[in-house]
């Protein structure tokens, strides 16, 4: 575990200085050498400490002489201690902290942390929920970042081939309806409205919130979709410019639930169904469809992708 923490802090301790974080670029080096210490304590869904949980505490480095321009990074580790605390202190020019906590059974938990030159933040305390592996499944998962291929007209997405529907692309079944309206009344010729909408009665989407987008557990929703609470369709204003398909400012924070391929009873009740979620906000997302009927577990175990003939950045790596 130890080692795919450490390299999961070097993946992630360049992204401290970015938006991904919630923080500001990062500020001009150099700053002077200073201490910092982090105290950081691991509980589990029940909120309950975890003891023996691995810890890893990156850190930047000056940059070697003779290599000005590779990132270096020192790193502390350690295990959480009987309360699932670990302490970490160092003296260095750093201007922010990443910290990656895991443990067998569980989901890796990632945090950064700016201080730059302030003394105030040099020793922060973070409790960091780790989430338990539940029953990772198979799952249709795909990356779109193409916004509808028409205008004006719905267009149908089939979540299990992973393409739009005929004509428009090899889909069969139409799982989700996008609907994009240019904005006539807009200076910009490319802002439109997409309307998110589905085929079947009860069929439909509900929004989900991650307070600070990009760090937390990997497993960014919880363990099921809920049975109830959807809605026939979503409407947002969207930008769409040349070479950037998507929506000018996406907003990580933002995901959703969703129901489709619903079977009603002659009652009109749920026969059959199939859930799902969305990581992002609409048209630059990650989707995931559990193919069994009525099962709300959105667990997705990134070994077993059931769409076919995906592109490397299609690919979907988290849970």
């Amino acid at each position: 575990m130890r080692s795919k923490l450490a390299q999961l802090c070097l993946t992630i301790i360049p992204l401290v200085n970015s938006p991904a974080f919630g923080q500001a670029p990062a500020l001009p080096p150099p700053f002077g050498p200073h201490q910092w210490a982090a105290t950081v304590k691991a509980v589990g869904e029940d909120g309950n400490p975890i003891a023996g949980a691995d810890v890893a505490v990156s850190y930047s480095l000056p940059a070697n002489p003779s290599e000005p321009n590779q990132p270096r990074y020192g790193e502390v580790k350690g295990v959480t201690d009987a309360n699932g605390v670990f302490k970490a202190s160092h003296t260095d020019s750093s201007s922010g902290l990443a910290i990656v906590v895991g443990e067998s059974g569980y989901y890796a938990t990632h945090w950064g942390h700016q201080f730059y030159d302030d003394d105030k933040k040099r020793n922060p305390s973070f409790t960091l929920l780790l989430k338990t592996v539940g029953k990772p499944v198979a799952m249709y998962a795909k990356y779109v970042e193409n916004g509808p291929p028409v205008f004006n007209e719905p267009v149908g997405y089939d979540l299990m081939v992973g393409d739009w529907v005929a004509p428009h692309g090899k889909g069969k079944a139409t799982d989700i309806i996008f609907t994009g309206k240019l904005d006539k009344t807009s200076k910009d010729d490319f802002d439109y409205k997409l309307t998110v909408s589905f085929p079947n009665s009860r069929d439909g989407i509900q929004e989900f919130t991650v307070p600070d987008a990009g760090k937390g557990s990997a497993l960014r929703s919880p363990h099921e979709a809920p049975l109830e609470g959807y809605q026939s369709e979503v409407i947002r204003a969207m930008s769409r410019h040349p070479g950037q398909p998507g929506t000018e400012d996406l907003d990580l924070s933002r995901n959703y639930f969703f129901r489709v391929r619903t079977v009603l009873d002659s009652n009109g009740n749920i026969k059959s169904a199939l859930y799902g979620k969305i990581y992002g906000d609409f048209m630059q997302f990650h989707y995931y469809l559990n193919p069994t009927p009525n099962d709300p577990n959105i667990e997705f175990d990134p070994k077993h992708n059931l769409v076919d003939g995906l592109k490397s950045f299609e690919e979907v790596s988290a849970p």
